[in-house]
């Protein structure tokens, strides 16, 4: 599927569950994704998880992957040039756990493109307030609120009104959505957690 093809997305924030699930919608879609991971052992299994597509790099490392992503889409050089250089640097797309996450990488987000905040508690306002600072580059800012979602080593929790945990997936098709397909819609917080908020 190339439904993605000449657009890329940036993952921070974490590259297990939701943002492992997250960064393999858009490269299923023939995005490329740089996606952030904490140790060696995240950086390994996300590379086996999301091929060559995808780039991996510790969160320490993602400004300058961004700038030499950005600079090698203006000259036409290095691996990859030809479809970056078409798609013209940056990110398309953006999620992030948090405001403070995206804060300082927003000059590599295009112009017109979207950002996707995805910790299970987005504050409202701080959401409210970015996509306010955003819509005069054409920005759309939403989040997605996720909850009760399956996780290896969680214990047992009470079952929202769904009656069944939800998984990464859910909220990574939901995550999508809004970046790629809401495109009329911006400050929006969207509960992806079974019906636990509105019993």
């Amino acid at each position: 599927m190339t439904k993605y093809a000449r657009r890329e997305a940036l993952v921070v924030g974490g590259a297990t569950g939701i943002g492992l699930a997250i960064a393999k919608r858009p490269v299923e879609g023939g995005a490329t994704v740089l996606l952030t991971a904490r140790t060696d052992e995240e950086r390994a299994h996300a590379v086996a998880e999301l091929g060559s597509a995808a780039r991996v790099v510790a969160p320490s490392a993602v400004e300058t992957a961004l700038t030499a992503q950005a600079l090698t889409a203006r000259t036409g050089t290095g691996p990859g040039s030809t479809a970056r250089s078409a798609a013209g640097g940056g990110a398309d797309f953006f999620f992030a756990d948090a405001v403070p996450t995206a804060r300082p990488l927003l000059p590599h987000l295009k112009d017109g493109g979207a950002i996707v905040l995805t910790a299970p508690t987005p504050c409202p306002d701080a959401v409210t307030a970015l996509a306010a600072e955003l819509v005069s580059r054409g920005i759309r800012v939403n989040a997605v609120a996720p909850g009760c979602i399956e996780a290896p080593g969680s214990g047992a929790v009470p079952l929202p009104p769904l009656g069944r945990l939800g998984a990464a997936e859910e909220v990574a098709r939901a995550a999508l959505f809004l970046a790629t397909e809401a495109t009329f819609t911006t400050g929006a917080r969207l509960p992806v957690d079974g019906g636990l908020g509105h019993p």
